[in-house]
């Protein structure tokens, strides 16, 4: 029972390593054959900071355990939120974009309201049983797919510099770096899965806990981690840019793979998760409605803070 845990703690940690060996094999490989900054920010950084939640929801759709694949996303969404952008704006303010507000916060919003519906449309047909069907999951998969198109129109119309410094090395060694981040982030998302269902089973909580609140923050250390470098360093699009796009990212790509390889039971618990997101999604538009600069403030920070403890007080309250 031990060795388990151990490989769980050893899970996540091969998970962060394993898509930032991933992402530096790739972005190395991608240079060589001229390929732009921004193509490979819009895509290989973009898809790779999402890969720990990938990677964890394909394990638990095999597994079956839905509670654990559904769990891991809307709990990484809220912590992007409440947790990530708390911590940044702790550390220094954040300014917020007009096309963040306008657009990728809306839309954010309306991937939260897509899955929202899709998972309870069984309801309007009189059937209790809630389901993410293969169906929705290519809904999902379609809404994405929409999304990557306005990213790179919108890059194209309004170019930026990158802000991503790639690794020069030669292509044999970019491949190598590429199959062992491969190799990690399969064993790591292995390990894992295996540890957070058998923690569940220890603690009496139910699997969705445990992906909601363990396995969500353990897979979001990336994205902490990148937004405070980012907030420290003055770049503040990135730090919020990264939170928000990877809700989209974990919404409608990560959540329609997953349903595409098994269809997802849903819990009519996990309602109350969606409108968290949506409580979290709605702060910094709130936060702009207050002040005369668009901005998340160091006080906002705390309070985002106390809304995710409060959070996580109630799902234990719950189990």
């Amino acid at each position: 029972m031990m060795l388990i845990y151990l490989l769980f703690i050893i899970g996540i940690f091969l998970l962060i390593k394993g898509a930032d060996w991933l992402v530096s094999g790739a972005s190395s490989l991608a240079k060589s054959y001229r390929i732009s900054d921004m193509v490979i920010g819009l895509t290989i950084v973009s898809f790779g900071t999402s890969m720990p939640e990938l990677i964890v929801n394909i394990m638990a759709s095999i597994n079956d355990s839905a509670g654990l694949a559904i769990g891991n996303v809307f709990g990484s969404n809220i912590a992007n939120i409440l947790l990530i952008l708390g911590v940044s704006a702790i550390f220094r303010p954040l300014p917020l974009q007009r096309s963040t507000l306008v657009s990728e916060i809306p839309f954010s919003l309306i991937a939260t309201l897509l899955i929202g519906f899709l998972a309870n449309a069984s309801l309007f047909d009189g059937n209790p049983s809630l389901v993410i069907s293969r169906l929705d999951g290519g809904i999902l998969l379609f809404f994405f797919a929409l999304f990557l198109v306005y990213v790179f129109h919108m890059a194209k119309d309004d170019p930026l510099p990158s802000e991503e410094k790639f690794v020069e090395m030669s292509q044999g060694r970019a491949i190598g770096w590429i199959a062992l981040g491969a190799l990690a982030l399969f064993l790591g998302g292995k390990w894992t899965v295996d540890g957070a269902i058998q923690l569940a089973l220890l603690l009496g909580m139910s699997e969705s806990f445990i992906g909601l609140t363990v396995v969500a923050i353990g897979t979001s250390l990336p994205e902490l981690f990148t937004s405070i470098v980012a907030a420290q360093r003055g770049n503040a699009d990135i730090a919020v840019g990264n939170a928000v796009g990877s809700n989209i990212f974990n919404i409608l790509w990560i959540l329609g793979i997953s349903a595409l390889i098994r269809p997802l039971p849903f819990s009519e618990l996990s309602n109350f998760d969606i409108l968290m997101i949506i409580f979290a999604s709605t702060l910094p538009i709130i936060s702009f409605s207050f002040r005369k600069r668009s901005i998340i403030g160091r006080g906002s920070g705390v309070f985002y803070l106390i809304c995710y403890i409060a959070y996580i007080i109630f799902l234990l309250d719950r189990g």
